[in-house]
C-alpha cells in the first residue's frame, strides 16, 4: 500500500553526490545503492525547508518527500545546483509504499518503506492508520506537525533520528546547526503525549504553557514541547492539561537525560 501525500524528485547525474554534500544534512558517503537515509535542506537561518527520505540508487538518488514540498525543494535544489551535471526532475513513475519486511531510517517503530513501479503500489494507506503509527514512533511529518521555515531540525528530533550528519562538509544552514549542538543547551523537543482531549493547534497548560499539540490520533499526539519547563513540572509532581484534560508524556531516555542536564544548569549544580 502507498504512503499518503508523497512525492518522489529523482537526481541523476555524475554530480549529483557532490550537489547533496554541499547542501543538504545527512551524510552522503560509503552510501550504497539501494540504502535509504533520513535528511533536510535548511534556509542559511537553519530551519527546515523541507526533511525527506532518500535512496541511493545506480546513478543517483530519489528523494521522498510531502508532496506539499517538492516544488519548492526542486526549485531550490536547482538554485544550488548552479552548473553541476546533475538532473532533477519529478519522477511520477514510482511509488513509496509500505515494506512489512523493510525499515525507516528515522526509526525502527515507523512502518519500513520501499520504492516500487506505480502500477505495483497498490491502494493508499489511510492517513489515520498513518499517523497513528508515526505518533507511537514519535516522528513528526512535514505538512502536519510543521511546514517550511518554521522549526529547527532539534525540535522535530532530526539529529536523534540520524537525520544530519555534523561532521560532514558544509551544508546550508550548518553553522546554525552546528551551533545548536555545540551549546548542548536543547530546550525544545517533539514528544508523544497522551490524553482524552487533545487536539492539534491547542496547548498543553500546567503552572506555565508547555507546549503545543502538532497532531493527534485517538489518544495519542505529538507535541512540540519546552522540555525545560516540562522538567520543572515533573521535578513539582504538577499536573499537566489539555483543553482542561489531563495529559502524560512518553519521555524516552535520550530526552531525558537532557532535561535532566537542563534541570542541573537551572538549579546551579
Amino acid at each position: 500500500m502507498r504512503f499518503p501525500q508523497r512525492s518522489l524528485i529523482r537526481l541523476s547525474g555524475p554530480d549529483t553526490i557532490a550537489l547533496l554534500e554541499r547542501t543538504v544534512t545527512n551524510s552522503v558517503q560509503d552510501w550504497a545503492a539501494g540504502e535509504a537515509r533520513y535528511g533536510a535542506l535548511l534556509t542559511p537561518q537553519g530551519k527546515i525547508i523541507s526533511d525527506y527520505t532518500v535512496l541511493r540508487t545506480d546513478d543517483g538518488v530519489l528523494l521522498d518527500v510531502h508532496e506539499d514540498a517538492a516544488e519548492d525543494l526542486m526549485k531550490r535544489l536547482k538554485m544550488f545546483r548552479l552548473r553541476a551535471q546533475v538532473e532533477i526532475t519529478l519522477d511520477d513513475t514510482f511509488a513509496a509504499v509500505r515494506d512489512p519486511d523493510g525499515s525507516d531510517p528515522r526509526s525502527p517503530a515507523l512502518w519500513g518503506r520501499k520504492w516500487v513501479p506505480l502500477a505495483e503500489a497498490g491502494d493508499m494507506i489511510p492517513d489515520a492508520d498513518w499517523r497513528a503509527n508515526r505518533i507511537a514512533a514519535g516522528v513528526p511529518e512535514w505538512g502536519t506537525d510543521y511546514r517550511a521555515a518554521e522549526v529547527f531540525p532539534t525540535d522535530i528530533n532530526m539529529d536523534v533520528m540520524g537525520g544530519i550528519d555534523y561532521k560532514k562538509g558544509c551544508f546550508v544552514g550548518q553553522e546554525v546547526a552546528s551551533r545548536m549542538k555545540r551549546r548542548g543547551k536543547i530546550r525544545k523537543r517533539t514528544l508523544t503525549v497522551r490524553g482524552a482531549a487533545l487536539e492539534a493547534g491547542t496547548e498543553i497548560f500546567s503552572a506555565a504553557p508547555v507546549g503545543t499539540v502538532t497532531s493527534v490520533q485517538g489518544e495519542a499526539g505529538l507535541a512540540l514541547v519546552r522540555t525545560d519547563r516540562l522538567q520543572k513540572i515533573l521535578d513539582q509532581s504538577l499536573p499537566l492539561t489539555c483543553n482542561d484534560q489531563p495529559v502524560t508524556f512518553d519521555v524516552p531516555d535520550w530526552a531525558q537525560n537532557e532535561m535532566n542536564a537542563l534541570g542541573t544548569e537551572a538549579s546551579g549544580e
